[in-house]
């Protein structure tokens, strides 16, 4: 099972997290089907994410998606997670596989790029406007740039720890561990842990012989580690889709390209992206579609649908350049 622990040290002075996401990130590299360099991009960000839940959330209903966009052959990796220890995510281009560095480890930060940003969009309850905030890319690591978006962006000095190992039957360990200053914190105090950091050496090595919470009491040696999980969050890769949300991405095509579908097909096929699960649509499903709708006159882009919230607004622009001009 993965799961989630937290705790305090240095009498609340350090906050500390760590997670171990070996089965959840094995889950998702085999719905994926990943390259181990994009499982391993994949795995970081998705344990990156369920972390960070924990340090910018505060509402059980809240959820943040990361989004790390480089120049790289991954084209880019996107997680969303909340509290509840539910997470999913997905890599643009999950075959693409690199040679590794000359260290022998997993070139994430050349699959990803080293220019472009990583994003943080957090969505509050009761779900209203997005809040998003990004920097630039630091290495494409994934836990460096976690780290300088925490520094930028919370202005809070932070330590991050990801890694995704791969055996010859898949992942063998996965995990992340989060560490973070809080306001009187004693220089002393902060000078441990980063000895302790340096003494850990690579978090997968460490979770080949050490459970998570041991690895937590090991990096806080020496400073009274007191764990405030009751129990161990259980995480899960677990998407939201539906047969229902399935019909809804289908509404966005023109009817005439939907009757096509029940003419040549009997149906449609819906593929998530989030999570690679396929969902039939039979013709029955698709002339359930109705509503009255209006379309870009260019690009046929579905611009409103009676009964869904209004997705664009009148004097918006158009993906295709027109203004659009919704009815009253």
């Amino acid at each position: 099972m993965s799961y989630l622990i937290r705790g305090v040290a240095a009498q609340g002075g350090i906050r500390i997290m760590g997670a171990d996401t070996t089965e959840l990130v094995a889950d998702a590299c085999n719905r994926h089907q990943t390259s181990q360099t994009a499982g391993a991009a994949l795995g970081r960000t998705l344990t990156g994410a369920l972390l960070l839940c924990h340090v910018i959330l505060k509402d059980h209903r809240d959820r943040v998606m990361v989004r790390l966009l480089g120049d790289g052959p991954l084209g880019g990796v996107i997680a969303d997670a909340g509290l509840d220890g539910v997470v999913r995510g997905y890599v643009n281009n999950p075959k693409v596989e690199i040679k590794a560095r000359k260290d022998g480890k997993l070139d994430v930060g050349g699959g990803v790029g080293k220019k472009g940003e990583i994003e943080v969009i957090r969505s509050h309850a009761p779900y209203g406007e997005p809040y998003s905030s990004s920097v630039k890319l630091t290495s494409g690591e994934v836990a460096e740039d976690i780290t300088t978006f925490l520094g930028i962006s919370e202005q809070v000095f932070s330590a991050v720890l990801l890694g995704v190992k791969f055996g010859c039957r898949g992942v063998d360990y996965s995990g992340g561990v989060l560490v973070q200053v809080l306001p009187g914190a004693k220089t002393e105090d902060i000078e441990r842990i980063e000895e302790n950091l340096l003494k850990l050496g690579q978090l997968t090595d460490a979770m080949s012989s050490m459970k998570i919470i041991e690895i937590l009491h090991l990096i806080t040696c020496g400073l009274a580690l007191e764990v405030i999980t009751q129990e161990a969050l259980p995480l899960k890769f677990k998407c939201r889709c539906s047969h229902k949300k399935a019909l809804d991405a289908l509404a966005y095509f023109p009817l005439e390209e939907r009757q096509r579908m029940i003419i040549e097909d009997n149906g449609a096929e819906v593929s998530c992206h989030w999570c690679r699960e396929v969902w039939w649509l039979n013709s029955e499903d698709i002339q359930s579609i109705n509503g009255e709708e209006i379309r870009c006159p260019d690009c046929r882009a579905l611009w409103y649908r009676e009964g869904q919230s209004r997705m664009i607004r009148d004097n918006e622009v158009c993906a295709c350049g027109r203004r659009v001009a919704l009815q009253s």
